[in-house]
């Protein structure tokens, strides 16, 4: 392709297309995603990498979303579990100290919870919000999750909860 600049432009934003649909069903790996897409963009920017190399770059992006959706059969996890799991999973140290097993338990059961215990408005009242908290804090602490980062994994299961709620009510 002569004009190789445009490719460069096309594959990003073929990709930041696909990843604002992840960002509707798994807040976690749609975050990852787009770190990736704009270091790879930013560099090419700044003139680090040449246009071959981003283009190069930018499928193997693409490649790594594709073995992405192949991890939930992997996994044994519904889509929805395994947004949870990757919600659970940002802690290393997490993963480390419970596995895959456990972790793969703790998903299973947020969803059930989440699912149990969400109302169409649950985002707006505080009451709701605390109760879930409550929920999630409880179900971590249940199944082992290390204490001190208890409080970013219950955040960012919220925050997926969140958004899955969405998908849930439009189903």
């Amino acid at each position: 392709m002569p004009e190789k600049n445009l490719a460069v432009e096309l594959l990003a934003k073929l990709l930041k297309g696909e990843i604002k649909s992840r960002s509707r069903r798994n807040v976690v790996e749609a975050r990852s995603f787009e770190k990736m897409l704009d270091e790879a963009v930013r560099r090419y920017q700044n003139r680090a990498i040449e246009t071959a190399q981003v283009i190069e770059a930018l499928i193997e992006l693409a490649k790594t979303m594709r073995a992405a959706d192949a991890r939930g059969v992997e996994l044994n996890l519904t889509e929805d579990e395994l947004a949870f799991y990757d919600a659970l999973g940002v802690n290393d140290s997490a993963v480390a100290v419970l596995g895959d097993e456990t972790l793969r338990d703790i998903a299973r059961e947020l969803v059930a919870t989440v699912k149990a215990n969400v109302t169409i408005d649950w985002t707006v009242r505080e009451n709701v919000q605390a109760h879930l908290r409550v929920l999630v804090k409880r179900c971590l602490r249940k199944h082992g999750y290390p204490p001190d980062k208890q409080a970013k994994a219950t955040i960012t299961v919220l925050e997926q909860a969140e958004v899955l709620s969405e998908h849930w009510a439009a189903a």
